[in-house]
């Protein structure tokens, strides 16, 4: 069995629902999905992982994302001597294949029914109709999704238009008042990075409705995938 350590907390629940008990050996502070993740060592978060106690736990493998860790620290592990497999993750049919690759092409797992399942559950989705929103991300400062953005593109296929899709920055700064005055439908308001909640966010935009959406189903990459559209579509509606 193959040691893993996972600096992605959406690859690291792939990995814990798929492969064998105990093959996690490393995982970040920030993996909380599943609750149960055995006898795995926290290694520091995915932006300062602690290179020296991965390469402590002799893994095998460690697994990471382009956009969720540093390349700076990527290349201390290999230079310590371990493999490291990035993911890159823009949109779903990428974070479809990715996750084929990483558990089967990569790990010779058996494709996992939940990856099959949430490749049925996206193709039959209905739009909950056409809006235009911005998501903040990030306040002090404010930042919102922009370009090529995996979140960006699950919203567009339940009919939310990220009007900063065009934006030359993937996740840029825009000044509130300018936020206010975009013209918008909806703002959509996840609970993470920032935990934006009923009482932290909405009363910055008190014109606009206000869709309060789950940040692992909007930007997590593996079994949540499978119930996302339901979770999301249930959650965009309730604001219109």
């Amino acid at each position: 069995m193959r040691r893993i350590v996972s600096l992605v907390p959406s690859l690291t629940e792939a990995v814990a629902v798929s492969a064998p008990p105990g093959a996690l050996v490393g995982v970040t502070d920030w993996c909380t999905h599943p609750e149960d993740l055995g006898n795995a060592v926290r290694i520091g978060g995915t932006k300062n992982p602690d290179v020296r106690r991965i390469a402590q736990l002799r893994p095998d493998l460690v697994i990471a994302n382009e956009e969720e860790n540093r390349a700076p620290d990527l290349a201390a592990l290999r230079a310590a001597g371990v493999e490291v497999l990035v993911t890159e993750v823009r949109d779903l049919p990428q974070a479809l294949r990715e996750l084929d690759r990483v558990l089967v092409g990569v790990l010779g797992l058996a494709r996992p029914g939940w990856l099959t399942d949430a490749e049925r559950a996206w193709a039959r989705v209905e739009p909950v109709g056409v809006r235009t929103a911005f998501v903040p991300i990030w306040r002090r400062p404010w930042m919102v999704l922009g370009r090529d953005t995996f979140a960006g593109d699950l919203l567009a296929r339940l009919g939310v238009r990220n009007v900063h899709a065009g934006h030359p920055e993937r996740y840029p700064r825009v000044p509130v008042e300018e936020l206010a005055a975009a013209g918008c439908d909806l703002v959509v308001l996840p609970d993470e990075p920032y935990r934006f909640t009923a009482d932290d966010g909405p009363e910055a935009f008190p014109d606009l409705p206000a869709a309060l959406v789950g940040g692992r189903h909007l930007t997590w990459y593996g079994p949540s995938l499978a119930e996302a559209p339901q979770v999301l579509s249930e959650q965009l509606r309730a604001a219109l």
